[in-house]
């Protein structure tokens, strides 16, 4: 009735059925209390309820409150399951947003921003910077169609990123046909970084040797590659 709906929209006093001993086992009204508090942690669980149910029972047939009890307890448990797989769900992607900010960010500076806490501007005094684009890419990309443009820079920093991990030093970022890396930040790594650079570089020009474009493996490929240490 409207009155009834009315009544539990707008509270106090809370609306609550009124019922008499005559109408039910006050076991029954005792529990139904206990469900109706307005402290979670003071209603009892489905299993406890299944519990006194059976109890109140004490072995008689009542193939209703059975059948409600039994259909409580099923959607308890599927809701329990669909909590967990909504929760691995979470658990992959937040995995996958992670995978993708320490791409973008530095390890370090991408833990400070999920923290929410200040990245400070730190000074770095000595570094060194590997740039390197594709010879002739503006030729090769206008004999391309834009797909093979796409598939060709994947195919070639997916190379130059899986070499780049054997060594001390940190991919800053791509543009284009340009392909930059640093030693000696954001992990400090002494007078080590000109070595680990030239290192890298010797090894991206020996894999690119070897590096066949998809829809021309008659072309080869060269790049440009340019070091400065300071």
């Amino acid at each position: 009735p409207p009155e009834i709906i009315e009544k539990v929209q707008r509270p106090p006093p809370l609306c609550r059925p009124a019922v008499s001993a005559d109408q039910a086992p006050l076991e029954c009204i005792h529990l139904m209390k206990e469900c109706w508090s307005e402290q979670p942690e003071k209603r009892p669980t489905i299993d406890q309820v299944f519990d006194q149910f059976k109890s109140i029972n004490k072995g008689r047939k009542t193939n209703i409150i059975d059948s409600m009890l039994r259909m409580l307890e099923q959607y308890s448990s599927n809701l329990e399951d669909l909590i967990r797989e909504r929760t691995e769900e979470l658990e992959i992607e937040k995995q996958k947003t992670d995978k993708l900010l320490t791409q973008m960010l530095p390890p370090s500076v991408a833990e400070a921003l999920k923290m929410g806490t200040p990245v400070e501007p730190e000074y770095f005094e000595e570094v060194t910077l590997y740039f390197s684009d594709i010879v002739g890419f503006t030729t090769i990309s206008a004999m391309s169609e834009p797909i093979e443009v796409v598939d060709l820079l994947n195919d070639l920093y997916t190379l130059f990123d899986a070499i780049i991990g054997s060594h001390d030093v940190y991919k800053v970022e791509t543009i284009g046909d340009a392909y930059m890396v640093a030693s000696g930040l954001p992990k400090r790594n002494g007078n080590r970084h000109a070595g680990e650079i030239a290192n890298m570089s010797l090894d991206i020009l020996s894999s690119v040797g070897t590096f066949k474009m998809r829809h021309m493996p008659e072309v080869p490929v060269r790049i440009r590659i340019g070091l400065h240490s300071g």
